[in-house]
């Protein structure tokens, strides 16, 4: 498989070209980036089960059509992420789906990342909506609901021998889950402090070994990650590793996320990780559905290269703050008709993310993307 792993002389011309920035511009330094390693080195490939049964193919940087997660592999990647949702009416990234892909994934040798939503769509800081069957839980009820779920995705996971490696309770929980009983309200943790207790215990009653993520959105602001994290912690609860999310179209330069990272490990002292990142190939849209992202970041063009230089720069200024993974998030998602981002309308509602992918519209990887330690 060709690789990308520019010598000296090719990152000189990079950098001159403004497709990377110097290491002191990344939060650290080359000497520091080898002192820490990327044991977590992490694809989202939450939408790949659909491509594949619609007939999406894949290609290697030689044009060999091959498994995506293969693919990924040679690439770097040792750790899968699957989101699992309640009851999608999609039928995709439900429990069955995400137990049918866990068996692929682990026998290809790769950890899994379960990202528990408790929602039946997507959750995010704009929206963290129950699923149906919980809609007139009150906190107590949601307790129960979510350790017994909790458990049992882990517990089904386990019986079929694919542990999972790790579990998030939650997915960029902000300003909490399951709202409105779960969401923080004039600074008031405690309901999502229970919330995350039951998810937390719920997991190591499964499997006392898998680690336990709690991800927020703030790899923008050292104050927001501490208002949270301090909050929770204030409210007693444990976890195991501290997930940020980081775009830096959204998040700011990548200094200020190596700053936000460095400071939970300290802090916490718990292992931190880039839960989700992804940077876009284009401004080109695939498929007539807007793409959620259109614009870049300065330094990076919106190019094969430009995504592939953004990558690294986010491995090594993670790296250097002391992160233990990064993973991008769905590397996979190029635009295949039928695999929509709306559950309630797969078949017709499009890909917003086809130009972040790291798959072109053709299915071929960018060859110059790699996960390194």
């Amino acid at each position: 498989m060709m690789t990308y792993r520019p010598g000296r002389r090719a990152w000189s011309i990079l950098l001159a070209a403004g497709l990377v920035l110097p290491a002191a511009m990344l939060g650290g330094t080359t000497t520091a980036s080898a002192a820490n390693s990327l044991s977590m080195r992490g694809a989202d490939v939450s939408t790949a089960q659909r491509a594949l049964d619609l007939g999406a193919k894949y290609y290697d940087a030689s044009g060999t059509a091959r498994d995506p997660l293969d693919i990924l592999k040679d690439a770097g990647v040792n750790y899968v992420r699957l989101r699992v949702w309640n009851d999608p009416a999609s039928g995709y990234n439900n429990k069955a789906k995400v137990l049918q892909y866990a068996r692929t994934a682990k026998a290809k040798g790769l950890k899994l990342l379960v990202d528990f939503h408790y929602s039946d769509s997507w959750a995010d800081p704009g929206q963290q909506n129950k699923p149906a069957a919980w809609a007139s839980h009150g906190i107590g009820q949601l307790q129960t609901d979510v350790y017994d779920y909790t458990y049992d995705v882990c517990n089904s996971l386990k019986a079929q021998g694919t542990t999972p490696d790790s579990v998030q309770i939650g997915n960029e929980i902000n300003t909490g889950m399951l709202w409105n009983d779960g969401k923080v309200v004039n600074n008031d943790f405690t309901n999502i402090g229970l919330l995350l207790k039951s998810g937390y215990n719920a997991t190591k009653a499964c499997s006392s070994s898998t680690q336990v993520v709690i991800h927020t959105a703030d790899a923008d602001s050292d104050a927001h990650a501490r208002w949270f994290y301090d909050g929770i912690r204030a409210k007693g609860v444990a976890w195991d590793v501290t997930g940020l999310s980081y775009y830096c179209m959204w998040h700011g330069s990548p200094s200020t996320m190596g700053g936000v990272v460095s400071d939970m490990k300290a802090r916490y002292g718990k292992d931190v990780v880039i839960a989700e990142t992804a940077y876009p190939f284009t401004a080109a849209d695939a498929d007539g559905t807007g793409n959620s992202v259109t614009s870049g970041c300065s330094g990076y063009p919106l190019t094969w290269q430009g995504q592939a230089a953004e990558f690294d720069a986010v491995q090594s200024t993670a790296r250097s703050a002391g992160a233990v993974g990064v993973f991008y998030w769905e590397p996979t998602w190029y635009a295949v008709p039928g695999n929509g981002w709306d559950p309630a309308d797969i078949s017709h509602s499009g890909d917003g993310w086809d130009n972040m992918a790291v798959f072109d519209w053709t299915g071929h990887i960018n060859p110059g993307v790699r996960w390194t330690p």
